[in-house]
């Protein structure tokens, strides 16, 4: 923030704005730009490579496999933490009242400072709450039902074992003309 903020206008160079809300912004997408894309990776990484190697052997082409079977998975994966990423990006805002532009915090610091009064403080910490709280029960939401479809995935892989187990005991028996109550697995 100190090195774009004050460093950047400080050279003055022709063509670069000396604002420093732009600054601000800048330093602000930057730094949530490494967040996100961090994220981004460690979704990808977490995919097993036993999903793309399949992919592959079924015939998908490399962009195919991440297009269609990884990133897919992936996402489901990263939507908790992107949404992290967007409160502390709101809260974060703050941060950038050092470079002279005023936030909804600064502001309110500002009114309060000149009545003496909290009423400021108090309507801008409301507002971050009514921002930050539904977007945090969304992220919670959305992981309570991503643990609950992997739970629901466990319960038909069993489900589909099982079914496979009592298929091949069919056979056995047909195969070999018995039934079941004298073959034991």
């Amino acid at each position: 923030i100190y090195v774009l903020g004050f460093g950047v206008p400080t050279l003055d160079l022709p063509g670069l704005p000396r604002d420093p809300f732009f600054w601000a912004l800048v330093t602000l997408v930057l730094i949530y730009s490494a967040y996100v894309s961090e994220v981004y990776r460690a979704g990808i990484e977490s995919i097993p490579p036993s999903q793309e190697r399949a992919a592959r052997a079924l015939g998908l082409s490399r962009p195919q496999a991440l297009r269609h079977v990884v990133v897919p998975q992936a996402l489901r994966r990263v939507i908790p933490p992107l949404l992290n990423d967007f409160i502390g990006l709101q809260k974060d805002t703050a941060l950038v009242s050092i470079l002279g532009v005023v936030d909804a915090f600064r502001k309110a610091q500002i009114l309060k400072s000149s009545n003496f009064n909290f009423t400021p403080l108090m309507a801008t910490a409301v507002i971050f709450l009514v921002i930050t709280v539904p977007m945090t029960r969304l992220v919670d939401r959305l992981a309570a039902r991503d643990r609950a479809a992997q739970l629901g995935q466990g319960q038909v892989a069993h489900a589909c074992q099982r079914r496979r187990v009592l298929r091949a005991e069919r056979q056995v028996h047909k195969f070999f003309g018995i039934g079941p109550e004298i073959v034991e697995f």
